[in-house]
């Protein structure tokens, strides 16, 4: 039986937390507050004027990128001077942000809006096991072995694991039972295939474009319709959710839900897509949509 496509779209809406906030927003640029800094970087969807330019002028850190790449650049700090990693707080889990090359601060600030639903799903199920493809940093992982899941988390990259692993033993979760792989999803999943594995929910967020382990080459509009399909073939037969989430500017919420829907094609349940999207403090707060995202589930 084919799974039920949602009519609609839901924009899921991240809202500040403790150790997070979306101050203002405008002329191309985003003020956020991560724990006692507060940080400029680029967003071109923020077509509309800023609030208060003056904060902008007075963050501690800011984000120059190089010409047209938005995501490579440089950091410019206040006279304090550079910063190098700072600890936050997601509910249960506990990490460092960085100030990282690429714009970004180590973890994806909306996905908090898929933390929460992840977090409610796994805790109405006994010791799900939750593979998480692409897992960056580990705090979905976290999030999920918080919630009582036993988890797999697979990224290509060494650096991002041992940044898990830290943010583990950060939260007082390095006795639960997660298996951190440094590995190319794809191999891994392909693998997993013919050894007959499965899991009880999969989580998949991937770069527009990558490179694996051993230097495999990633492209999501490529790779990413066979890679759905094989995760879908991983679900045990009672299965909770298969997650879907991707930034590219090509891309949709819809075509994801498709694309979803043609890996899910027989295992019946729902599929709900849209976007996430970050909301500013405040009155007359304005939302920045960043993501899209599909998930598969068994309602």
């Amino acid at each position: 039986m084919a799974p039920v496509l949602s009519p609609t779209p839901e924009t899921l809406v991240t809202r500040g937390w403790s150790d997070y906030a979306l101050i203002d927003s405008g002329n191309g640029r985003k003020l956020e507050r991560y724990g006692r800094y507060t940080v400029v970087r680029p967003e071109p969807q923020c077509f509309w004027t800023a609030k208060d330019e003056n904060k902008f002028e007075q963050a501690t850190a800011m984000f120059d990128p190089q010409q047209e790449e938005e995501d490579s650049g440089r950091w410019r700090f206040d006279h304090h001077g550079p910063i190098d990693a700072f600890p936050l707080k997601w509910r249960d889990v506990k990490f460092m942000g960085r100030f990282t090359p690429f714009r970004h601060l180590a973890f994806f600030p909306e996905q908090a809006a898929n933390w929460e639903w992840l977090d409610a799903r796994i805790r109405t199920l006994k010791q799900p096991k939750v593979l998480n493809l692409f897992g960056y940093t580990g705090v979905a992982s976290l999030a999920c072995a918080a919630a009582g899941a036993h988890v797999t988390h697979v990224d290509a990259s060494k650096k991002s694991v041992n940044y898990a692993r830290e943010n583990a033993e950060l939260s007082g979760l390095s006795d639960k039972p997660i298996r951190w792989l440094v590995e190319d999803a794809r191999k891994f999943v392909a693998r997993e295939v013919r050894r007959g594995s499965k899991y009880d929910g999969i989580i998949l967020d991937p770069p527009k474009y990558g490179r694996g382990a051993n230097g495999e080459v990633w492209r999501l509009f490529e790779d990413m319709p066979d890679l759905l399909k094989d995760c879908a073939s991983l679900l045990s037969d009672d299965a909770s959710f298969l997650l879907l989430n991707a930034y590219a500017a090509r891309i949709s919420g819809l075509s994801l839900a498709h694309m979803m829907a043609e890996a899910t094609h027989d295992r019946g349940g729902r599929i709900d897509w849209g976007e996430l999207a970050l909301s500013e403090d405040g009155k007359d707060a304005r939302s920045i949509g960043l993501s899209f995202f599909a998930r598969w589930s068994n309602l």
